[in-house]
């Protein structure tokens, strides 16, 4: 299990952004964070076009699928969607791992339980407006 923002572990940050002008405003090669919506189909089909890395925040299993199909390197989500994600992650072989976010260390242990690739704590993510 991967773990992002953990406060005993270095880890890789993401950058959260809500356009592509933000894009310049992050280090090189950085990992880019980003919501899934209609309104953001640009900057999504940016982030694939140029072959960055990127996370995609989602918020059902219909997005996850949309999610794998962009090609992001990450799908994050809640808690809730976290068991059935996973599954459907494994299922059909994505590439992209499953980042369940959390706010509690002890939350770790039900998330391995249930085979997730990773959890992501809000300190891994860094919030870059343009």
């Amino acid at each position: 299990m991967l773990l992002f923002g953990h406060r005993f572990i270095e880890s890789e940050k993401f950058y959260h952004i809500s356009d592509i002008d933000a894009i310049t405003k992050t280090p090189p090669s950085a990992t880019l964070y980003l919501e899934f919506s209609e309104e953001n189909l640009d900057i999504i089909n940016y982030l694939k076009e140029n072959g960055l890395n990127f996370v995609l925040n989602i918020k059902s299993i219909e997005e996850l699928i949309y999610a794998q199909a962009f090609e992001a390197k990450y799908i994050s989500l809640s808690k809730e969607l976290a068991k059935s994600a996973q599954s459907i992650a494994e299922n059909y072989l994505f590439d992209a791992k499953i980042l369940v976010h959390i706010t509690k260390e002890d939350e770790i242990e039900e998330m391995a339980i249930l085979g997730i690739d990773a959890v992501l704590f809000p300190e891994a993510v860094v919030k870059i407006s343009s």
